[in-house]
């Protein structure tokens, strides 16, 4: 029941903020920053070093369980290429795991411990194989090499489908992807450039919450 509840959260949530840094104390603070701007759902990729102490480090702080908002968020783990780091994600408090391209064996195990598993895909027999695994949302990835009418190009033969663009989106066409039926978006780089350049954390937070408007804004203009 608990991963039902983790994939109605995180649709309901529907940014998920990519993190990458070259600390974990620097992709902790980045996290932070994102939750206070109000980005909900935090993707921390494993291309960090020691990715899993920063994973590990949120979430003793953070739980989708939380009854206090200010310490509610739902964290995972991304840049997953095979189970044993899944598991060894999973083990350190990640509560979802998304990888860059389909991996049978990784959405095996994630499927095991009823862990939601969100894997890249770029075709529609990707995406066909990744519904036949019993995944539940699949990342378009990379999204910038793709326009949003794709997914109801891709909605036509597989309308069940879960698709969520990652790489490419912007506050400039957050809406358009919404719009075209994403269930939710994964923000990269557009997020936390500016901070990284300019030492100031706190822009994260601006941003986040800018994006957490477009992406409500967006849900009410479908209502």
């Amino acid at each position: 029941m608990k991963k039902i509840q983790l994939i109605q959260k995180i649709t309901e949530q529907g940014v998920v903020a990519v993190l990458r840094g070259k600390t974990p104390d620097e992709v902790v603070e980045a996290a932070e920053q994102a939750i206070e701007g109000g980005i909900k759902v935090i993707e921390v990729t494993m291309t960090v070093p020691f990715a899993l102490q920063a994973i590990e480090k949120l979430a003793k702080t953070y739980s989708s369980t939380a009854q206090d908002a200010s310490k509610f968020a739902i964290i995972g783990v991304g840049t997953v290429l095979d189970p044993e780091t899944a598991r060894a994600a999973i083990l350190s408090g990640s509560e979802f795991v998304v990888g860059p391209s389909l991996n049978p064996a990784t959405v095996a195990l994630c499927n095991r411990y009823r862990v939601p598993v969100m894997p890249g895909t770029m075709t529609v027999k990707e995406i066909q194989e990744a519904l036949e695994l019993g995944v539940d949302i699949v990342k378009l990835f990379p999204g910038n090499l793709y326009e949003p009418s794709v997914i109801k190009a891709i909605k036509g033969p597989l309308p069940q489908a879960n698709i969520m663009p990652t790489g490419g989106v912007s506050l400039d066409n957050l809406a358009d992807w919404i719009k075209a039926g994403a269930v939710a978006v994964g923000i990269g780089s557009d997020l936390t450039t500016e901070a990284s350049k300019t030492g100031d954390f706190s822009l994260i937070a601006k941003k986040a919450a800018q994006y957490t408007q477009a992406f409500k804004e967006a849900k009410a203009a479908l209502s």
